[in-house]
């Protein structure tokens, strides 16, 4: 019972610390979880400064090569280009032929409804007026600083002055929406000291997913040897607000993939300190910023020498990205290299098939091993249920069935404890003063009554993984953003507004913990009487997705346990 007791007292501080955290963020201080931003929110202000120069910077040298700083031609005007597709609004600017805004018109912004989700984008601070509600008692709106953002794709060529990111292109017409068609292409061409550039962006129906095509024809009288580059371009101010207890949690974080190195999560922090300086020669993989349920990569052509990359640009901007030798172009020959650019929801089903190991962007933490075959078996539920509400309760109970028989010897040992609970004082009585023979006397005992002093405590054990695996299930999957259950339930992966989940969780847990076996020690029996209300206030704050899984659990566990206590367990130990 002392290691029982002892478990049930780290989960009850932990419970505390949890909930103390969350009515930290819900009132504007720091996270104890996650460092200090001064520093990052310092620059900020430098950052939205020089956001256009910063926008056009020169690349950094990588490996001795450098891109090449040509100005803009004077005849060539800045011309914002929108692609509208039925997922996606793009606007690529004609210098340097870069997506400079991409718009996810299927997801709404999780802090105003009315907007949709924006991946690439350029903006200095801005103040947004968001509504507070904590409890269902204290409404009202407060104005939220939203930092400064440059995120942007862009291409170009290295080994001469060629046509690059600050290259003026001529934008050749064509449709700008898509329309009936199943794709709408944009191309673009530049043409610098007789070497011509086409950049040929296709967005097609249904897909978040866009070919890149370079053209590199060389209109010069002597050969040439270009490479060409694709990165990804970010700043490294840190998000505010959000925290990883309430499922609203932003990051930004470059990440890198090869198949010698696999994956690699990176960060701006380290980048900046050149700690995490990254050139690394390859043949294959893709580089990548990744951010909660989103994510954007450039997935170059497969089974060709490339150089991967991450870079500082300019204050607080950094780039990751890829570099690709074409080879010796010949006069009047023309060289091309196909590539994708991915942007959008971090849909596992839909990473898979792009490119391998693109679907490990989805951050389950340190709970991968367990997450990703429980999101792969809720997934599979979910073909045939169609409500990823239900899918959690139908996993729940296959969940429940499983460990039935590990519940039911739990209970038969917390019994038999509770039955030698008067054997156990009159032990320790006796050897008050001798805690070696006490030891070997308790284990005497235990053999003699043919009880496991751990077997009370293997369901909690078992479930704890379970439970925090599943709340980084929510925690990272697109697909359980937005998505319903039944009537109130509008996102299972945020709160529930209205504490019905939380209530219920509170009544259950009650009922559960007035069936189950009373704990001898009286302090350790207040202490779960007062469990279930501790929870349901901290559950106040949590997935409703992930309070739906204990609700229903504990349900399952007021019948499991009138089952054991009528059908399994003898008499004599009830």
């Amino acid at each position: 019972m002392d290691i029982k007791r002892t478990v049930l007292w780290v989960i009850f501080s932990m419970s505390l610390l949890l909930l103390w955290d969350n009515w930290m963020r819900h009132n504007g201080k720091q996270s104890m979880f996650s460092p200090a931003t001064t520093s990052q929110q310092a620059k900020s202000a430098s950052a939205s400064a020089s956001a256009s120069t910063a926008a056009s910077a020169t690349a950094n040298a990588v490996s001795g090569t450098a891109v090449a700083g040509a100005e803009v031609p004077a005849e060539i005007k800045s011309e914002t280009i929108t692609i509208t597709t039925d997922v996606v609004k793009a606007e690529i600017d004609t210098i340097g032929g870069e997506i400079k805004r991409l718009e996810l018109l299927k997801y709404a912004d999780s802090d105003d409804a009315k907007k949709n989700v924006v991946l690439f984008d350029q903006r200095g601070d801005q103040i947004r007026k968001v509504e507070t509600d904590f409890l269902g008692f204290f409404k009202g709106t407060k104005d939220v600083i939203v930092p400064a953002r440059i995120y942007k794709a862009q291409t170009g060529l290295l080994g001469g002055n060629f046509p690059n990111h600050k290259s003026g292109f001529v934008a050749q017409p064509g449709n700008r929406t898509l329309g009936d068609a199943k794709e709408v292409s944009l191309v673009l061409v530049s043409e610098q000291n007789g070497v011509k550039l086409t950049k040929t962006y296709t967005f097609k129906k249904g897909e978040y997913l866009i070919d890149v095509k370079h053209a590199v024809t060389n209109n010069s009288a002597a050969p040439i040897a270009p490479s060409l580059y694709m990165q990804l371009i970010h700043d490294g101010t840190k998000p505010t607000g959000g925290s990883m207890f309430t499922g609203n949690v932003e990051f930004y974080a470059p990440a890198v993939y090869t198949d010698a190195e696999k994956f690699r999560k990176l960060d701006f922090e380290k980048i900046e300190s050149g700690k995490e300086a990254l050139s690394t020669k390859a043949n294959d993989g893709w580089v990548s910023v990744i951010q909660h349920f989103f994510v954007s990569a450039f997935i170059p052509q497969d089974k060709v020498a490339r150089e991967v990359f991450t870079k500082k640009v300019d204050t607080n901007l950094y780039a990751v990205g890829s570099i690709l030798a074409l080879g010796n172009v010949a006069p009047g020959a023309t060289a091309t290299m196909d590539s994708r650019l991915y942007s959008g929801p971090q849909e596992s089903a839909v990473l898979e098939k792009i490119a391998p190991g693109l679907d490990l962007v989805k951050d389950y933490w340190y709970f991968a091993m367990i997450a990703q075959p429980m999101f792969w078996i809720m997934e599979f539920m979910h073909k045939f249920l169609g409500n990823w509400g239900w899918t959690i309760v139908v996993f729940t109970i296959a969940i429940k069935l499983a460990l039935f028989p590990l519940s039911a010897a739990g209970y038969r040992s917390m019994a038999k404890m509770k039955l030698v609970t008067p054997k156990m004082t009159a032990l320790k009585e006796k050897f008050k003063n001798e805690p070696q023979k006490l030891n070997m006397a308790m284990m005497e005992l235990y053999k003699t009554e043919k009880i496991n002093p751990l077997g009370g405590c293997l369901p909690i054990l078992i479930q704890m993984p379970i439970f925090l695996a599943l709340y980084w299930v929510l925690q990272a999957s697109v697909e359980m953003r937005g998505a319903p259950w039944i009537g109130w339930i509008t996102d299972l992966s945020k709160p529930d507004p209205y504490f019905v989940l939380p209530v219920l969780y509170a009544i259950s847990m009650y009922i559960t913990t007035k069936l189950s076996p009373a704990p001898a020690d009286p302090i350790q029996a207040k202490m779960m009487l007062f469990m279930p209300l501790l929870f349901s206030v901290m559950f106040v704050f949590f997935p409703s997705g992930l309070v739906l899984y204990w609700v229903v659990n504990n349900v399952l566990s007021i019948g499991q346990q009138w089952v054991i206590n009528n059908k399994i367990v003898p008499p004599e130990h009830r």
